[in-house]
């Protein structure tokens, strides 16, 4: 789960709701004072929202992008059916499709999914490339998750179908030994993170969950697009080992960034090197 440094927007930043044809959708914006030279589409992975962008927003925008994470459907302020089917990937795809159609970028959206946001966006992609400028896949992999984090999501679906999410959220509490970096987070983050999981629609985590079990392999269909792909990762991943990230990036033909320092969420964990590290192959491209 992933863990925003801070909760304060800064102050090149705004919340609101972005209007698209598929709904609305909770978003955050930040930009530079003048053009921007590029925009980008933000999308959060597995029990993730917008927040987890916060750290890389003031960086971008000084670097002159527009940039907007948003919280997808059924995720924190972004509302959703309590049905399953509304969660297909397909229906995701669509979503993620309709957000880059309602940012109006005149060369293609710049496009970065986190984790499971990765799956979600190279499915958008492949649906209709028109719409992106790049496609950038932060922490995220080929095809299904690692098989130990199988066993894990599993057994969170298990328990979302038997039991409510406050007694959920309390039985992961307890999972965590006093000594685990998650169980010393700051008050504000913990309280945040449980008013985050309890604002989640559980179906959209049940059926996301079995999609990131159950994901293909579908690199060989995203290599015959013609899209710029930068591949980013910690040093260290345990949903999709960094060793497989690597291929998936020679298989792509993918500029290729480790972030140092950082694990599975370097967008929260070293927010100022990954926006470097997107800023810098967003200026390369023709529109940056």
């Amino acid at each position: 789960m992933s863990r925003p440094p801070t909760l304060t927007l800064p102050r090149c930043a705004e919340a609101y709701r972005l209007s698209t044809r598929r709904g609305e959708f909770a978003v955050h914006e930040a930009g530079p004072d003048g053009a921007p030279v590029g925009v980008a589409l933000l999308v959060p992975g597995f029990t993730g929202s917008k927040e987890d962008f916060i750290g890389l927003l003031a960086p971008l925008a000084a670097a002159g992008f527009r940039v907007v994470a948003v919280d997808g459907r059924g995720q924190h302020e972004t509302g959703g059916p309590r049905a399953e089917p509304a969660y297909a990937q397909a229906e995701l795809a669509q979503d993620v499709l309709a957000q880059a159609r309602a940012l109006d970028a005149s060369r293609g959206v710049h496009l970065l999914g986190h984790s499971f946001g990765g799956l979600v966006s190279r499915a958008a992609v492949l649906e209709d490339p028109s719409l992106f400028g790049s496609l950038t896949v932060l922490s995220s992999g080929p095809a299904a998750i690692d098989a130990a984090q199988q066993v894990r999501v599993q057994m969170l679906i298990d328990a979302l179908g038997s039991m409510a999410m406050e007694e959920v959220w309390q039985a992961m509490q307890l999972l965590d030994p006093p000594e685990a970096p998650e169980a010393q987070t700051p008050a504000e983050i913990g309280a945040f993170l449980r008013r985050r999981w309890l604002n989640t629609v559980p179906e959209q985590l049940i059926a996301t969950g079995r999609q990131m079990i159950e994901e293909p392999d579908r690199v060989d269909e995203l290599a015959g697009v013609p899209l710029p792909k930068h591949i980013v990762s910690g040093a260290v991943d345990y949903a999709w080992p960094v060793p497989l990230i690597d291929k998936m990036a020679v298989r792509l033909s993918a500029r290729r960034t480790v972030i140092d320092g950082a694990e599975h969420s370097p967008n929260a964990q070293r927010p100022e090197r990954t926006a470097a590290a997107l800023a810098d192959f967003w200026r390369t491209l023709p529109e940056g």
